[in-house]
């Protein structure tokens, strides 16, 4: 079944894919998809609230490894392959960067900021998206 949006959106989720994985319920598919976005917006907070303390004591790295954790699986389990990817990608170099000495970290939080501002193209696709199949 070709996805409700066409191909335009064709990088943001796996469509067919997606479905199959729902036993080819479109109901059940936009319920779940509805719920991803709760939890992303959730998780992108979260993130957003470590960046704006940006205080290196408060295991910054570890919490951002955690969020993009959430992202990463639960947009794996909907084939929504961007989300995915830009989430792992987050989730790596955050824990590059939690391996490192304090000093060290600092110079690697403008990697990870590269790769979230990477996260929320992704998310803000991922939002058009659910738009334009009236979710």
């Amino acid at each position: 079944m070709a996805s409700p949006a066409g191909t335009e959106f064709s990088h943001v989720i796996d469509w067919p894919e997606a479905m199959d994985q729902c036993g080819d319920d479109e109901e059940f598919l936009r319920e779940l998809l509805s719920d991803l976005r709760d939890e992303i917006d959730e998780q992108i907070v979260k993130i957003d609230e470590v960046l704006k303390r940006n205080d290196m004591k408060d295991q910054p790295f570890l919490l951002i490894m955690r969020a993009s954790h959430v992202i990463k699986g639960a947009s794996s389990n909907l084939m929504c392959q961007e989300l995915r990817d830009t989430s792992t990608d987050l989730e790596q170099a955050a824990a590059g960067a939690n391996e490192l000495d304090t000093a060290s970290q600092e110079a690697e939080m403008e990697k990870v900021k590269e790769s979230y501002a990477e996260l929320k193209k992704a998310v803000d696709s991922y939002h058009s998206f659910l738009d334009s199949v009236d979710i």
